[in-house]
């Protein structure tokens, strides 16, 4: 995106083209002396059969500053396990897969269960969650990086980028977001981000006003972008959402324990695609419609813990002013797309708002009915708080597993 434009907020540092992934690679070599970094990969094992990992994998065997990589590995039976345990032995680097769904890992839960700070549900926060874990319980390094594995269009530059915030020692950043723009087969994506989540907060400023937490999720150029970086110190003391509310929470969160001045985002890629999810209208329980009502409460339950209140009639009149502006950004997008060569469905685009504006108005209701409810899993200075050996069984339990 070549600009050096700064919202006076969230900090942007832009990829303006004057440095190589190879620079940017020799400079975190030796970054990595003093601060280890350690790279997070959550997924299903349905993934390893997919077309994005191996060459994800591929890019990784290139990446010298890594000090360690975790993966967590959901829906995987013993045989999975095996078989994943091979396919990842090809990396170089120090590497342990978490098998979530083993008896170890299982045990473990369990005992967070007894003391009520297990993960509500499962699913990717569930699964990063436990791979923080066992980040802060080996010890090996001092900052983290995570991203998905079912990104198409994967380089290691993306990596590099996103590492270099936290890493340099000149900085003084403790979380870094991505950002990029999302396009497949010459369409434009990024749906829930365009459509949902910008008029969203625009709709409500129109009710609160210039509230620092929308200033803050306005300044992000792709708030739902999985992909970030953070230090160790971070990792310890966040608590993350266990449904599609993640990158919100996280947002949430990190903006809650640390100054502005340490936040910032970071281009990574000049385009982005992974998998893409249907918008199920007809089940608000499955793919963009959950999402849509996960991050619909997500925002809203974190202004109200800053003291704004809701009501029936708030979201009533938040439904009708979030579909005419979401309108408007339907007409933007278009012609930006037909300006820049590539594809939009204005009907399907309108149809979408149409359903996301009933998923605002069912997220209000849901959340007017349960007030006290939260996706939240608790932090991992909690659990080491309610399990003071937990540390030591989760490491040993994780090493058992990826030894025999």
């Amino acid at each position: 995106m070549g600009d050096f434009y700064q919202n006076g907020w969230v900090t942007t540092l832009h990829n303006l083209r004057n440095r190589t992934t190879e620079d940017l690679e020799e400079k975190l070599e030796k970054f990595a002396e003093n601060r280890p970094m350690a790279l997070v990969i959550p997924c299903l094992y349905s993934e390893l059969e997919g077309d994005a990992l191996p060459r994800i994998l591929d890019e990784l065997q290139k990446v010298n500053y890594i000090n360690e990589i975790i993966i967590g590995l959901d829906r995987a039976n013993k045989e999975q396990f095996e078989h994943a345990r091979e396919y990842f032995s090809r990396l170089p680097q120090h590497h342990r897969i978490l098998w979530n769904d083993g008896p170890r890992m299982k045990a473990l839960d369990d005992l967070l269960i007894k003391k009520q700070i297990a993960p509500s549900q499962m699913g990717k926060g569930r699964n990063a969650w436990f791979c923080y874990g066992y980040f802060i319980a080996s010890g090996r390094s001092e900052a983290i990086a995570l991203h998905d594995a079912d990104i198409i269009t994967y380089s290691r530059s993306m990596l590099a980028r996103l590492f270099y915030p936290v890493a340099d020692p000149r900085f003084n950043y403790k979380f870094c977001k991505g950002f990029y723009y999302r396009e497949a087969e010459g369409q434009l994506k990024g749906r829930v981000t365009r459509l949902l989540v910008y008029p969203l907060v625009r709709s409500l400023e129109v009710f609160f006003g210039n509230v620092s937490f929308l200033r803050y999720l306005d300044g992000f150029r792709y708030p739902l972008a999985g992909e970030f970086s953070m230090r160790a110190d971070v990792v310890k003391t966040i608590r993350i959402p266990s449904d599609w509310g993640l990158e919100i929470g996280l947002l949430s969160e990190v903006k809650r324990l640390n100054p502005i001045n340490r936040i910032c985002q970071v281009e990574i890629a000049d385009r982005y695609d992974h998998k893409h999810q249907p918008l199920s209208q007809e089940d608000r329980e499955k793919g963009l419609s959950r999402m849509s009502i996960d991050i619909s409460k997500a925002i809203f339950r974190e202004l109200a813990e800053n003291g704004y209140t809701f009501s029936q009639e708030t979201f009533r009149s938040l439904k009708a002013t979030y579909y005419k502006i979401a309108l408007d950004y339907v007409e933007q997008y278009y012609n930006d797309a037909v300006m820049n060569g590539l594809s939009l469905d204005h009907h399907a685009e309108e149809e979408m708002v149409e359903v996301f504006a009933q998923n605002i108005y069912m997220a209000g209701e849901d959340f007017l009915s349960n007030p006290m409810q939260s996706d939240f899993i608790p932090s991992w200075k909690r659990v080491i708080s309610a399990i003071p050996d937990f540390m030591e069984q989760f490491y040993e339990a994780v090493e058992l597993d990826n030894k025999e």
